[in-house]
Parts: structure tokens; sequence; C-alpha cells
């Protein structure tokens, strides 16, 4: 079972994590909006690690390999969204990685869970990629590839990130680490690509970089700290549940229609996170 505080800190970096997809969906450009949110933590992230520990040096390569893969999972996450709406593509991605996570951490961590466990983060699952029934589009071979290319990614990057943390003896630290590498990296990407706009648009929207960069980093920390309090896959499958948020963003604050099928999705996440709750 999950502590109660523990429980109800991962549901706020959940609620975090939504908010930050919703400002993506909600922008004009998405790699110009990506870019900004992670060049807002990667600053966040130069001015606060003189204050902190350094992480141990064991975990010095899962640092290196997470920031190449989150990396990787940004800048395919903008080319998906370019031709595959958000509404499709999300749940496909976000749904596939809790039990992947759940599977490889049996096998590589040794982490048992309990049945009830089991049938929380099927649960969650199952709920998320209900979410893309419904939803505008189609997925060709070059979009499924991708999207389950993307799903592989933050299936990887959660247990290294889990593992990681635990090794460093500070998440805090370690994430903002993890901010400062992948931010750069993505930063020196989309100036490349898009330098002169991505000067335009940051002068226009700095505040909301530096906001947004703010969220990503206390929504990862608390998922990496709660990683070093219980298992990672239990922890995985509850950071998901931030569909249920997103889906509340976008029937309250971004006006859209919320249909009977995302509705009842929405009960079977909630009733898998009260069965991790209680496992």
């Amino acid at each position: 079972m999950i502590d109660l505080p523990v429980f109800g800190l991962i549901l706020l970096a959940a609620a975090l994590h939504a908010s930050w997809n919703a400002f993506l969906k909600g922008s004009s450009d998405t790699l110009l909006s990506t870019t900004l949110v992670m060049g807002g933590a990667a600053l966040i992230a130069v001015l606060a690690l003189p204050f902190l520990p350094v992480p141990a040096r064991a975990s010095w390569p899962y640092l290196a390999v997470s920031a190449l893969l989150q990396a990787g999972y940004l800048a395919l996450l903008v080319r998906i969204y370019r031709v595959v709406d958000m509404s499709l593509a999300y749940p496909l991605m976000r749904g596939c990685a809790p039990l992947a996570v759940a599977l490889v951490s049996r096998l590589w961590l040794g982490e048992v869970l309990p049945g009830l466990a089991w049938i929380g983060v099927v649960s969650i699952s199952l709920g998320i990629l209900a979410m893309a029934a419904g939803a505008r589009g189609t997925l060709g071979p070059a979009g499924q590839a991708a999207v389950l290319t993307n799903a592989a990614l933050i299936a990887a990057y959660t247990l290294i990130d889990g593992v990681g943390a635990r090794l460093s003896g500070t998440p805090a630290a370690y994430t903002l680490w993890l901010s400062l590498l992948t931010g750069a990296a993505l930063v020196a990407w989309a100036i490349t690509s898009r330098g002169g706009a991505l000067i335009s648009y940051a002068r226009r929207n700095w505040l909301i970089g530096l906001i947004g960069g703010l969220g990503t980093i206390v929504s990862y920390t608390i998922a990496l700290w709660a990683m070093t309090m219980a298992p990672i896959a239990l922890v995985a499958a509850l950071r998901e549940t931030s569909i249920l948020f997103a889906t509340a963003i976008a029937a309250l604050v971004l006006r859209e229609p919320v249909s009977r099928v995302r509705v009842a999705a929405a009960c079977i996440i909630a009733a898998g996170a009260m069965l991790l709750r209680l496992a």
C-alpha cells in the first residue's frame, strides 16, 4: 500500500504534468512551446543547483542515458503532434508505458507487485487507452511506429530515472541536472532549426516558459522522490492518472466536449488508482 501523503503528492505531480501538456495542446507552435518550457526548466536548474548536493557518482550514467532518451522523446513528440491529433496520440503513448514499466521492473529490479496492484496498473492502462476511442484522426503505419517508439522511450526513461534517483541520494538535484541536460539539448536543436522564431516566441512568452518549467521540475521531482519510497511501477502508473486532470482541463478550461466514452474511461482510471492505494 502507498502511504496516503505519498499517494496525494503523486496525484499533485500528475495534475502538474497534465497542465503542461494542456499548454502544449493550446499553443500555436508545439516545438517552440516545448522548447520554452524545457528551457525554462534548464534556467531554473542553473540557478538552483549550486544550493543542492551533487548526486552520487553511481547515478551519473543513469542521468546521461535518461537525458538522451528524454531529448529523443520530446523531439519525437513534437513530430507526432504535427501529424496526429493529441487526443489520439497522447493516450496511446501514455497508456502503454505503465504496463511496460511493471513488467520490466519485475524482471530487472525484482519488484514484485501484489495481485491487486496488477489489477490497478492494468485498469489505469486500459482506461488511458480507452481515451483514444472516438479521437479525431487515424494512425498510419508511420504514426503507429512513432507512437509505440515514444511509449517505449517513456517506459525506458521512467525505469532508468527511478533507479538513478535511488542511487543519487538526492532526487531533487537529480531532477534538476536532468532538466538542465535535456533542456540544453532541446534548446540547441530548436536554435539550429528555428532560431529567429524561437527568440521572438521567447520574448512574448518567457513567463509562461518559466512557470511551465517550474511545474515540470516540481512534478518530476515528486515522482522520482516517490520512486525512492514505493515500487517504480506503482508510481509510474499513478502518475499517468494525469490524463484525468487533462480531461478536466479540456472540459473546464479549453471548453472541449467530453464524450461518454471519455467519462467512462476516466472512471476506469480512477478505479485503478484506488486499487493501487489499497494494494
